[in-house]
């Protein structure tokens, strides 16, 4: 089963990224910040994260650079997420797979979720 983490600090993201990842039958756990996705990331790999890029108290940018120095979980690929749209120039330095903007484009968003899972 196709597994997604969703690292978000805003409750209502994730309440709404959880339940369409759920529709599509996607196993998914969610995480608010820098510590407790990396608590989340010890019990569950998962198959692709979807990490905002600004968290409360860290930058996701540094997360995603931290989850790719990982040898457990360098091939995760990684979805950056943000409202901000100049947040994507520089994310693939970080080691970030793709980026996608807020408010997000379900549709756009699926796709891309496919793609990066059907190449891994």
């Amino acid at each position: 089963m196709t597994k997604v983490l969703i690292i978000d600090d805003d409750p209502d993201v994730r309440l709404i990224m959880n339940t369409l990842m759920k529709k599509q039958g996607y196993e998914v756990e969610t995480a608010f910040d820098r510590s407790d996705a990396l608590s989340k990331l010890e019990e569950f790999t998962p198959s692709v994260i979807l990490l905002d890029v600004l968290l409360s108290g860290a930058d996701g940018r540094e997360l995603c650079k931290e989850i790719k120095d990982n040898d457990d979980l360098k091939s995760v690929p990684v979805i950056m997420v943000s409202a901000h749209p100049g947040a994507s120039e520089n994310i693939h330095s970080y080691g970030a797979d793709d980026f996608i903007s807020k408010p997000i484009n379900t549709e756009l968003l699926l796709d891309k979720l496919d793609k990066l899972i059907s190449e891994k």
